[in-house]
């Protein structure tokens, strides 16, 4: 038997017969609808496709989302299903986002009632340490009291294990690991800072990474992403970009991404900063020029483009 041209060849008894192949396609896969029972994170996902860039912090939210959820569907089952313990870890430099995510997540978390209120608490160092012995410990206790239900957000936390062995920064540390402990599942603790000052802190705090299950890298972003976040912090605004305006703006950012150490680009926020300074000197130049058409009011042109030396 052999196949030829869509037909298939049978021998019988020495005469040979064709019967014809009919091709029969299979049937489509209906696509699913997303299911109305996981519109938190649907929700939440069109909350962080607004945000440029991400992509590893945007994949480990999908994650949390499915092992709470998963695991609520052990408990239906009688399955052991241990609370997760929730505390993070982000490492970044200024104007990558860390804030912005701290804020969706905690939206997250009490949309899927892991936590009562889902407030962020920002807090540094000088909100923790105190000026004498015992006085930290208790500043400290009272920023995880306000942070009961919600998230306590430490920006550049390495900067507590800066002082040495007699320096009230440990005592600060070692509030905030008794009260993970403690209060794990009634408030979860971030933890906010540079890649490499983050990493040393951890070195020198051993203890720490078994308690921050969750630990994300926010990567400083392209070039062209910077560009895509301009665009949309000016649409928001209802301006926008001459070409000479952005191959200006585009140039400097690229000298910007070759010529410095990352820790001393902001990114984002960076960003910001020109767009606010660029429109204030546009509103000068129109009222110099006494010119008030649509256009002119909308359009930011390449002298208007505040760039910092």
């Amino acid at each position: 038997m052999r196949t030829e041209n869509g037909k298939i060849n049978i021998v019988l008894n020495g005469q040979k017969k064709h019967l014809k192949v009919k091709h029969v396609n299979p049937p489509l896969v209906e696509r699913k609808e997303p299911s109305s029972q996981h519109k938190v994170l649907l929700d939440i996902e069109k909350e962080l496709g607004t945000l440029v860039g991400l992509s590893e912090m945007k994949k480990i939210v999908q994650e949390i989302y499915a092992w709470i959820y998963v695991n609520k569907k052990r408990e239906e089952q009688g399955l052991k299903a241990e609370k997760q313990v929730l505390h993070m870890m982000f490492k970044g430099n200024p104007g990558t986002g860390k804030t912005t995510v701290a804020r969706l997540i905690g939206k997250l978390f009490v949309d899927m009632n892991v936590l009562s209120k889902g407030h962020l608490i920002e807090a540094e160092r000088a909100d923790l340490v105190g000026e004498y012995i015992g006085h930290t410990a208790q500043k400290t206790r009272d920023l995880i009291k306000k942070a009961i239900g919600g998230i306590l957000f430490v920006d550049e936390a390495y900067s507590l294990a800066r002082g040495g062995e007699k320096d009230f920064g440990k005592e600060a540390i070692d509030t905030m690991v008794k009260h993970m402990e403690d209060k794990q599942h009634e408030f979860i603790l971030i933890l906010a800072g540079y890649k490499n000052e983050m990493e040393e802190f951890l070195r020198t705090n051993p203890g720490l990474v078994s308690r921050f299950p969750i630990i994300i890298d926010f990567p400083d972003y392209t070039v062209d992403e910077l560009m895509e976040i301009t665009t949309r912090m000016l649409k928001e605004r209802e301006y926008t970009l001459s070409k000479e305006a952005e191959w200006k703006l585009r140039n400097h950012l690229i000298q910007l991404k070759t010529t410095l150490f990352p820790s001393a680009f902001s990114n984002g926020r960076y960003v910001r900063n020109i767009i606010e300074k660029s429109i204030r000197s546009q509103a000068m130049r129109l009222l110099q020029e006494d010119i008030y058409r649509r256009e002119d009011l909308i359009t930011l042109e390449s002298k208007d483009i505040v760039i910092n030396s």
